[in-house]
C-alpha cells in the first residue's frame, strides 16, 4: 500500500510528534508498504515566534498537492495542524480523497500558556479542521473522551511504543553526582511546566535533558541542577538508565512518550494525575501520580524498577503500527 504521511513536525526537530511518525514510518517500509513523507524539508519556511527550532512552510499548497498527485497514494494521513497539514487537507477535500488526522499536541492549551486566547475559540478551529477527516487517531483513552467532550468526532486509538532495545536497564556506574538522580527529557518550554520540578525540595540531585527557549532563564536561576542539553539515541538511553526517578512535571502532554522510555530503562514515574499520565502509568506499579508532584517523586522512587521495564515490554512500535494502519481510510 502506498501512503502518505503529511506532517508540520519533522527533523531536526526534536519531540513526541518526530520520535512517533519516524518510528512508525520505519516499521510500516518494514511491513511492505511504501511511504512517502512529506515534511517541513524543501520548503520555503518561517521560524514560529518564540520556537525558532521549529520552521513552518510558507504557502505550501500547490507543492503539497503536485507531491500527493504524483505519488497517488492509497491512504494520506494528515499529522498535523499547520500549513503543511491544511495544505494536505484542502487537496484531499478537493479530489474528493479521504484522509484521516491526529491529534499530538493539547494546542489550545499550548497556546493559552503563551496567549490570551480562549479555549473555546481553539477548540473551535480545531474541530473544524479534523471533522473533513474520515477517522481522527488519539493516543489515549482519556485524551479520546476529553475530545469527544470538546466535539470532535470519529475519534480512534492509535496507541505509542517503545524501543527496548536502545532503552534498556543498566548497571548504574559511579556518579560523582548525589543520588538519588532524578531526571527529566524533553523540550524545556513553558508549556511543560519544568519549573514545578525544579521548585522541588529533593535529596540528590536534578537533571534536565533537552533544550528550548527557557534553558538559558533556568540555568541561571536554578545553577545546581544540571542541564544536560540535547541527547540522541544511546547516549540518552544510557543518560536515563543512570538516573533513579524520572519526573515528569506536564501538565498538557496527550500521551508523553518519554514516559515509556523511562520505565523501558527501569526507571519509575512521577507525575501529576492528568492527561498522558493517567493513561500511561499503572499507579503504586510503574510510577505514583500525585497532585504534590514531590510526594509523586519520593514514593515513585520506592518501587521495583523490574516491574516498570516488564509495562515497557508490552508497547511495541509493532503493535503500534498495525493499529495505525487499521485506522487509515483507504481510496
Amino acid at each position: 500500500m502506498k501512503i502518505a504521511i503529511v506532517s508540520d513536525a519533522w527533523h531536526p526537530q526534536v519531540n513526541g510528534v518526530v520520535t512517533t511518525l519516524t518510528r512508525t514510518t520505519a516499521e510500516l517500509t518494514a511491513m511492505g508498504h511504501e511511504v512517502r513523507v512529506i515534511s517541513p524539508a524543501g520548503f520555503r519556511t518561517l521560524p514560529l515566534p518564540s520556537y525558532p527550532e521549529i520552521r513552518i512552510a510558507v504557502w505550501p499548497g500547490r507543492r503539497v498537492a503536485a507531491e500527493l498527485s504524483a505519488f497517488a497514494p492509497d491512504a494520506v494521513h494528515v499529522a498535523t495542524e499547520a500549513t503543511l497539514g491544511r495544505a494536505a487537507r484542502a487537496y484531499c477535500r478537493k479530489v474528493a480523497q479521504p484522509f484521516t488526522t491526529s491529534y499530538h499536541t493539547q494546542l489550545p492549551e499550548y497556546l493559552r500558556s503563551r496567549l490570551p486566547v480562549p479555549l473555546g475559540v481553539s477548540y473551535r478551529v480545531l474541530r473544524s479542521f479534523h471533522a473533513a477527516a474520515a477517522r481522527t487517531m488519539v493516543a489515549t483513552q482519556v485524551m479520546r473522551e476529553r475530545l469527544e467532550a470538546r466535539g470532535l468526532n470519529n475519534l480512534v486509538m492509535w496507541e505509542r511504543g517503545v524501543d527496548t532495545e536502545l532503552f534498556t536497564p543498566a548497571e548504574r556506574k559511579h556518579s560523582a553526582a548525589e543520588r538519588p538522580i532524578w531526571v527529566y527529557v524533553g523540550r524545556v518550554a513553558v508549556e511543560k511546566n519544568i519549573e514545578a520540578f525544579l521548585r522541588l525540595d529533593l535529596p540528590g540531585t536534578k537533571r534536565i535533558i533537552g533544550a528550548g527557549p527557557q534553558l538559558e532563564e533556568f540555568r541561571r536561576s536554578y545553577p545546581k541542577v544540571e542541564f544536560l542539553g540535547y541527547r540522541f539515541g544511546e547516549e540518552l538511553a544510557a543518560a536515563v538508565a543512570q538516573s533513579d526517578c524520572f519526573v515528569f512535571p506536564s501538565v498538557t502532554d496527550t500521551f508523553g512518550l518519554v514516559m515509556l522510555e523511562a520505565m523501558a530503562c527501569g526507571l519509575p514515574v512521577a507525575a501529576y494525575p492528568v492527561t498522558g499520565p493517567v493513561d500511561v502509568v499503572e499507579q503504586g506499579v510503574t510510577g505514583v501520580l500525585h497532585d504534590d508532584l514531590g510526594v509523586a517523586a519520593q514514593a515513585a522512587l520506592k518501587l521495583d524498577s523490574r516491574q516498570c521495564r516488564a509495562h515497557a515490554l508490552t508497547r511495541t512500535w509493532r503493535r503500534a503500527t498495525d493499529q495505525f494502519v487499521g485506522n487509515l481510510a483507504l481510496t
